[in-house]
């Protein structure tokens, strides 16, 4: 019975509008080196919760399968005024909760605060 109420409050978490810790595109600035110094450039990146089992609910050994908010990637050129060389620069094209990758994220617990949009 725990267990099925713990899925109904996992499905209704998030579901109220505004609420964006799930896992989504979101656009961020990041700095880009050009010939005039560093700029800011406008780029999607995968940002956003994933939902994974949670530790105390497994009766084994073994850990949890975790999952991470991830995307496909390409890469974009933009032309900075003045600047004859243009930069490269990462874009998200897409995001979903995909198996954690350990050789480059780190898969352990979330150790931060939970987005009010999921408290209940």
């Amino acid at each position: 019975m725990q267990l099925v109420v713990m899925a109904a409050l996992l499905s209704l978490a998030g579901a109220g509008p505004g609420c964006s810790s799930r896992c989504h595109l979101t656009t961020i600035p990041i700095p880009v080196e050009s010939c005039r110094g560093t700029e800011y450039i406008l780029t999607n990146i995968c940002a956003g919760q994933c939902e994974t089992e949670a530790e105390n609910l497994i009766d084994s050994d073994e850990l949890p399968l975790q999952k991470s908010c991830n995307g496909d990637w390409s890469y974009e050129v933009a032309h900075i005024k003045g600047c004859q060389v243009g930069v490269r620069y990462p874009v998200a094209r897409n995001c979903t909760c995909r198996k954690c990758n350990g050789n480059n994220t780190d898969c352990g617990p979330f150790r931060g605060n939970i987005a009010n949009c999921l408290s209940i």
